[in-house]
């Protein structure tokens, strides 16, 4: 039982993970945007910054319930 768990969770994290990726890009697009206004830029900027730790979060978590798994 706990194996289906830690694979469900596995999947769930993997799957947040790639949303803050995704994330992550288009605010990075929207920061480098020199026809967008500074402070919309800036807070692209800080909102990529958060989507990255977000996403090494998650990815880490997936690790961590991905290994669980095997066990």
């Amino acid at each position: 039982m706990q194996t289906i768990k830690d694979t469900v969770n596995y999947a769930k994290e993997t799957v947040q993970g790639g949303t803050s990726e995704a994330s992550k890009e288009a605010n990075k697009q929207v920061a480098k945007d020199s026809n967008a206004s500074i402070g919309t830029r800036v807070n692209a900027a800080t909102d990529a910054v958060g989507d990255k730790f977000d996403q090494h979060k998650h990815n880490t978590a997936a690790e961590v319930h991905k290994e669980a798994a095997k066990h």
